[in-house]
């Protein structure tokens, strides 16, 4: 987010028609990209007159300034500043994933990035219905001419380099806690709740303390004793399996596709003392070996099946149930899903899959819990569900102060040596704002949910509660 344009609530008052001014176009002498411009602003410009119904948008660019929604004291009073006109192609031809690679390189500034996504999520059906389906059919017309008008350029050559800058362990290191979990927090009185940092103010060591919290109620959940042994799927660097051996006394192993967490995982692992009882393994889940049939006492996986796609979900469990002990197991998984109203199993590309988690795929609780029945053949009852979706966006939050606070292009640059640019380096750090403003007010809305599923063997009791 830029914070050299912040414009407060107050200033635009109350117009909601748009304030024409005269256009710098001239229809005589129009090139095609520019004909396609000034039909993108234009159809953009009019279908937002319907589909703000909730706050209040202000839009300002060479041409003039317009204004949406209803203007109330206190409202989400967003303004956006185009200063590149290919925003408006970004938007015809791609959407919310438009919105974001303008964000990314440059070509807007909004006074709150929050505030937009609250926004749009606000205004969903109204989006939905009427600039989504409208600027459908109309790009529909154009968009073979993407490449022709946008392809080519260096923005979009520097979307293309970002995309791919994500396995550095520096970069992981300056937002996450000490232990390097990269999932939802859980947070208690301790800290405030999950609102403590808005209400009370961050204080060191609150997201450490939440982080830890949820290791261990993964663990307590998977009901793990002194010698049992836990198969991970997905090692991160390594915080869960150096808690379950360290604090719970059992033996990991751990997956990962991650040479660089692999080796980070097992410095860590190393310098715990504890080489002896956890393993990483560089492999697919696919391809775990035939000697860990029937050979562990819990399985965990923390926010990986994100990764795995509809296609696999019963072969994933499936495997679950071929590793795990038939009595005395336990499995939790826990995973950021769709609401069942949202979940299918083809899921568009988005900022998320674009340039995030490239194919990934989000699942709904359901899907999870009937996977799991299929790919076990009914060897395994579902014990638990919880939502720790409320516990996201304060995660998501203290990422980026941290990142914010952490973060130089030094120190990612030693990796990525093309980020020495800073125009590149500005692109890649936005990336990293928008993810946490983009997902975060999906959590808090309630367009995305974060899961997590206990399930017991068949035959065995539930916990005692006695």
């Amino acid at each position: 987010m830029s914070a050299s344009f912040q414009q407060p609530c107050l200033q635009f008052p109350s117009p909601s028609k748009a304030l024409q001014a005269p256009s710098r176009f001239s229809f005589s002498n129009l090139n095609p990209k520019t004909w396609a411009i000034v039909f993108a602003r234009s159809s953009i410009l009019t279908v937002l007159t319907d589909a703000i119904v909730v706050g209040h948008l202000t839009i300002s660019d060479s041409e003039g300034t317009y204004y949406y929604g209803n203007y109330q004291k206190g409202c989400n009073d967003v303004h956006i500043k185009i200063i590149n006109d290919n925003f408006w192609l970004r938007i015809l031809l791609s959407g919310d994933l438009g919105f974001s690679e303008a964000y990314m390189i440059g070509d807007i500034e909004v006074s709150s990035l929050k505030g937009a996504m609250d926004l749009w999520l606000d205004n969903q059906s109204g989006m939905e219905d009427t600039l989504s389906s409208t600027v459908a059919k109309i790009s529909s017309a154009i968009s073979g001419l993407y490449n022709s008008f946008l392809g080519q350029t260096r923005s979009q050559a520097r979307l293309n380099a970002i995309a791919s800058y994500d396995q550095s362990n520096e970069l992981f290191k300056a937002f996450l806690s000490n232990e390097m979990m990269y999932s939802c927090g859980l947070w208690s009185d301790a800290e405030g709740g999950v609102r403590g940092d808005l209400e009370y103010g961050p204080t060191p060591g609150d997201l450490e303390a939440a982080q830890l919290r949820k290791i261990h109620h993964v663990l307590r959940q998977a009901r793990v004793k002194p010698g049992h042994r836990i198969l991970e799927f997905g090692s991160g660097w390594g915080g869960l399996a150096i808690e379950a051996a360290r604090h719970f006394g059992c033996e990991v192993d751990t997956l990962t596709l991650s040479i660089e967490q692999k080796t980070l995982a097992e410095e860590r692992i190393k310098a715990a003392g504890l080489e002896g009882r956890i393993r990483v393994h560089l492999l697919d889940y696919r391809e775990i070996p035939a000697e860990f049939e029937k050979a562990f006492d819990a399985f965990v996986s923390i926010e990986m099946i994100e990764h795995v796609g509809a296609k696999y979900y019963n072969t994933y469990f499936k495997l679950v149930d071929f590793a795990l002990k038939s009595r005395d197991a336990v499995a939790v998984v826990t995973s950021s899903t769709f609401p069942e109203s949202r979940y299918t199993g083809y899921q568009a590309e988005d900022f998320m899959r674009r340039y995030m988690w490239p194919n990934s795929c989000l699942p709904s609780a359901t899907t999870l819990i009937t996977a799991m029945n299929t790919g076990s053949q009914g060897r395994f009852t579902l014990e638990g569900v919880e939502n720790h979706a409320a516990h996201y966006p304060r995660t998501l939050r203290e990422w980026g102060r941290r990142l914010e606070a952490n973060l130089t292009q030094d120190l990612v640059a030693k990796d990525y040596p093309s980020l020495h640019d800073r125009a590149d380096y500005d692109a890649f750090k936005r990336k990293w704002q928008y993810l946490f403003a983009y997902a975060g007010a999906g959590f808090a809305k309630g367009y995305i949910t974060c899961h997590m599923l206990t399930f017991i063997r068949q035959n065995d009791t539930p916990e005692r509660c006695d």
